[in-house]
């Protein structure tokens, strides 16, 4: 079995990517979207943490959030978040899953684990904010940041973090934004 090591630290600040299984477009109308909110929003009650960043995309997401003091505990957030999610979401939607996952009661909705980065200091933070902003663009779903709406990008430009033009593509050129 693998050896997952994870980065726990109290109050910390982390990046993930969390990803559809197959990479099914999950997210590619509202009443999805909204659903994640409302798994989110859920959560964050039970759960407490910041949402500092965010984007949806129709098969994956990217997320900065930042957890209390005294708590670690990102692994169980997720889980619930997917787990409700996956059970509002519905089993016909989706499609059947392999004798494996229904052995587990996955529901085929998301990737068995996620990826996550523990922020080091504010030009990390800077960095995966540009990451996950310019994701929709990346992926040729958008022109302009600012026109995809499942992003904490408008909330950025309106605390003056960045202009509304930022990373607007020209042409056929594509940013390839490093976080190493």
């Amino acid at each position: 079995m693998p050896d997952y090591r994870r980065v726990y630290l109290q109050g910390g600040t982390y990046f993930f990517t969390v990803v559809t299984y197959e990479r099914r477009p999950v997210f590619g109308n509202d009443a999805a979207v909204d659903l994640l909110w409302q798994c989110f929003q859920r959560t964050m009650a039970l759960r407490p943490f910041t949402m500092d960043a965010y984007a949806i995309l129709p098969d994956h997401l990217h997320a900065i959030w930042t957890l209390p003091d005294g708590d670690a505990d990102f692994s169980k957030r997720w889980q619930a978040i997917k787990a409700t999610f996956s059970l509002r979401y519905g089993r016909s939607v989706v499609g059947d899953v392999s004798k494996s996952m229904r052995g587990k009661g996955e529901k085929g909705v998301w990737q068995r684990r996620f990826w996550e980065h523990l922020i080091r200091d504010e030009s990390d933070f800077e960095r995966h904010c540009d990451y996950i902003h310019y994701n929709p663009i990346k992926h040729g779903l958008v022109r302009s940041p600012l026109d995809w709406k499942h992003s904490s990008f408008g909330d950025f430009v309106a605390k003056g973090l960045y202009d509304p033009d930022w990373g607007q593509a020209v042409g056929k050129e594509v940013l390839e934004l490093d976080l190493e």
